[in-house]
């Protein structure tokens, strides 16, 4: 049975495992997006990741597109009261910035598109720096007040802004952020660790890690000299990481204790990500079914300490 997390200061209960809906309708249609979804709660999920820009950026896609899956499939599931489901503002081509009109124009889209009264947690996707923190904060408590957002957060945002806001919603009794969205994975730490990771430590926020297998890197499969014909493998995602030093470190280090424990490489990563302190659930996405169970074999891995050791050094 899977064992629920406190999300920060939130009254919000998640599993160990957040399923990242950037997939959805983009390389999932809606038939295996449902498929996906169905298999994740299945495993005992309840903690689903989007955006209202998830997928502008595909052929054909106008943003919105993984909100819409989501929403039709918990109204075909009739499970709404079951799921925490967070989104995010600021990226929508129509609802760029976080100028309050802009947040809670966009907040009602992803509503509609949701088909729910409310959103669970809402993000500040990319912080916007023309914009007063007071503001934003100012904005997004008025959604809490209105019983259209349970919880905030903010995502790809500095240290400095990110203090900021939690001391001004803290000075006016306001809503706060409860949880941060870094960048942060085995190959990737320095955005996340030191200052940010500080702010969150010392303020109580939970941390939600994205690309928690740097865009499908950490699988294993992106190995050096690899040819592998995926939309990821390109320089500056999955690919990238495959041409240095640290890159081939970690795969080594990850296929050692994936083989010690009858794992795939994908779940040790999850499960050293899981370790690193303020981390409460790391993000995975999965385009098929077939690639769920080593993502929500997470909760039942369990790494030593020289393990942990050892992939950390191997990430250095």
């Amino acid at each position: 049975m899977t064992r629920l997390r406190s999300l920060g200061s939130s009254d919000l209960a998640v599993s160990p495992l957040c399923l990242g809906g950037n997939v959805f309708g983009w390389t999932a249609d809606e038939e295996h997006s449902f498929a996906v979804l169905d298999a994740y709660a299945a495993g005992g999920g309840n903690f689903v990741d989007t955006a209202d820009s998830y997928t502008a950026s595909a052929p054909g896609n106008q943003g919105g597109e993984s909100e819409t899956i989501i929403g039709a499939w918990l109204r075909a599931r009739g499970n709404r009261d079951d799921m925490v489901i967070a989104t995010k503002a600021g990226r929508h081509p129509r609802f760029r910035g976080l100028a309050p009109e802009t947040i809670r124009g966009a907040a009602e889209e992803s509503l509609r598109r949701l088909g729910t009264d409310h959103i669970d947690l809402y993000y500040t996707h990319f912080d916007d720096e023309s914009v007063p923190v007071e503001d934003i904060i100012t904005a997004l408590d008025g959604l809490v007040k209105a019983g259209k957002v349970r919880a905030i957060a903010a995502s790809n945002i500095s240290p400095e802004r990110l203090s900021a806001s939690l001391a001004f919603s803290d000075r006016e009794g306001l809503a706060r952020y409860v949880a941060l969205q870094p960048h942060y994975n085995l190959v990737s730490r320095d955005t996340y660790e030191g200052g940010r990771q500080d702010v969150v430590e010392r303020n109580g926020l939970a941390c939600v890690p994205y690309f928690a297998l740097a865009s499908g890197f950490l699988t294993g499969k992106y190995a050096p000299g690899v040819a592998v014909d995926s939309p990821r493998a390109r320089p500056g995602l999955a690919g990238g990481y495959a041409e240095t030093e640290r890159g081939a470190k970690v795969i080594a280090a990850l296929g050692k204790t994936a083989a010690a424990h009858g794992v795939e490489p994908a779940t040790v990563a999850l499960a050293w990500l899981a370790r690193q302190p303020t981390v409460v659930a790391p993000i995975a996405s999965a385009r098929t079914v077939g690639q769920l169970p080593a993502l929500l074999a997470l909760q039942d891995l369990r790494l030593t300490e020289a393990e942990l050791r050892e992939l950390t050094e191997a990430s250095a």
